[in-house]
C-alpha cells in the first residue's frame, strides 16, 4: 500500500499542469496515490484531465482552496497526503524527503519543504509558515537567499502549497476551515495541531519551485485583502481562548493599524476594512476551538511562539530592504492560494 496520496487542486489552471505532472513522473519515490481535485474550472482542465485519464475529482462550483483539499482529504486512504499547487515543479527527492520527515515522530501533523520562487532561484518563496503576536502570517524567509535556509526547525505553520500531513489528525482536530475559502486556512489547521500537542516542521531537503499568485493573479488585489482580512479574525478568535485574546489585543490592535496603513497606500483600505468587519460579523459562525486545561502547556508555548514570530518578522523584514545592486527583492506577506 502506498503512503501518501498528492492532493492538487485546481482551478482553471490547465497552463500549470502539465509541468507540475512531469515533475511528480521523475521523482525517486513513485509509490504515490495522485488525486486532482477540479473546483468548477471553465478552461479546459476538466476535458484534459479525463483525456489524459488523471484520478480526479470534478466538484460542480469553486469551493475554494479548503473545500478542494477537503474533498481530496477524505477521499484518501493512506496514511499521509501531500497537497500541492498545480504551479508547482517538485526536485525528484521532494516525496521521500517529506515522506521521511514526517515518519520521524507520530507528533509531527506536518512538514512543510523548502520552496523557492521558480523564476528567481537563488531566492526562498517559503521556508515555512509563521504567525505573530500582532495577527500577521507571514513567508519565512521569503525573498532570502535559498541558502540561508538549509537546515531543518519547528515552524508555526506548514505552506498548504507543497506541504505533506499526517491524515489521521485531521479527525482529530478537525479538515481545513471551509468558510476561510482560502488564505491563512493553513496557518488555521496548523494553529489547531499545536494546541492538541502536535508540531510541524520545515525539511530543507525537500525542494519545491513555485510560480506564485499563479491562480489569483496578483500578489494584492481587493478580493485577496477582503478574504484576508476577514480570515485574521477567524484565526484569533477560532483558536484563542478569552484571556488570551485580551492579553494579545493591544498587538493585535497596532499590527490591524499597520495592516490598514501598509493597504492604504496601496488603495486597498476599504477592502481590508471591509474584510475585518465581515470576520466580526460572521466569526460566531466559526468553530471556536474548546478550551481544555490539558492543554494550558501547549497555549503557552503558542504564546512564546507568537512573540518569537514577531521577532522574526521584523528581523527578516529589515534584511529585505538591504537591496543589493540590480535586485529586486519581492517584499511578500501575503500567501496565494489556488480558489
Amino acid at each position: 500500500m502506498n503512503r501518501t496520496t498528492i492532493i492538487i487542486p485546481n482551478y482553471n489552471g490547465l497552463r500549470f499542469m502539465e509541468p507540475c505532472l512531469t515533475a511528480l513522473k521523475k521523482q525517486i519515490c513513485s509509490d504515490f496515490d495522485l488525486l486532482v481535485v477540479d473546483n468548477g474550472s471553465e478552461d479546459g482542465s476538466v476535458e484534459w484531465l479525463r483525456e489524459h485519464g488523471i484520478p480526479a475529482i470534478f466538484l460542480p462550483e469553486n469551493t475554494g482552496f479548503s473545500g478542494a483539499v477537503n474533498a481530496g482529504i477524505r477521499a484518501a486512504k493512506t496514511p499521509y497526503v501531500i497537497l500541492l499547487n498545480n504551479d508547482t515543479e517538485p526536485e525528484p527527492e521532494y516525496v521521500e524527503q517529506l515522506e521521511r520527515a514526517i515518519s520521524a515522530s507520530p507528533r509531527i501533523f506536518s512538514v512543510s519543504p523548502r520552496m523557492i520562487q521558480l523564476y528567481r532561484r537563488e531566492l526562498m518563496d517559503d521556508g515555512g509558515d509563521m504567525y505573530s503576536i500582532m495577527g500577521w502570517a507571514y513567508q519565512r524567509g521569503v525573498g532570502q537567499e535559498v541558502s540561508r535556509y538549509d537546515r531543518p526547525c519547528h515552524i508555526f505553520s506548514a505552506c498548504a502549497g507543497a506541504a505533506i500531513y499526517r491524515r489521521e489528525v485531521f479527525d482529530e482536530i478537525g479538515l481545513f476551515d471551509e468558510m476561510h475559502f482560502a488564505y491563512l486556512e493553513d496557518i488555521d489547521v496548523g494553529y489547531r495541531a499545536k494546541i492538541a500537542g502536535y508540531y510541524n516542521r520545515y525539511c530543507p531537503q525537500a525542494v519545491v519551485y513555485h510560480v506564485g499568485s499563479g491562480t489569483s493573479g496578483s500578489k494584492y488585489n481587493s478580493f485577496k485583502v477582503r478574504l484576508a482580512a476577514r480570515n485574521s479574525v477567524y484565526l484569533n478568535y477560532k483558536n484563542m481562548p478569552a484571556p488570551q485574546l485580551l492579553l494579545n489585543s493591544l498587538p493585535i490592535a497596532l499590527g490591524i493599524l499597520g495592516k490598514y496603513m501598509f493597504f492604504k497606500k496601496r488603495g486597498f483600505e476599504r477592502d481590508y476594512v471591509d474584510g475585518l468587519l465581515e470576520g466580526i460579523r460572521t466569526a460566531k459562525n466559526t468553530k471556536k476551538v474548546p478550551y481544555e486545561s490539558r492543554h494550558f502547556a501547549n497555549y503557552l508555548s503558542i504564546q512564546w511562539e507568537l512573540i518569537y514570530g514577531a521577532a522574526l518578522y521584523i528581523y527578516e523584514f529589515s534584511r529585505r530592504q538591504i537591496v543589493k545592486p540590480g535586485a529586486k527583492i519581492p517584499q511578500q506577506t501575503e500567501k496565494r492560494r489556488d480558489i
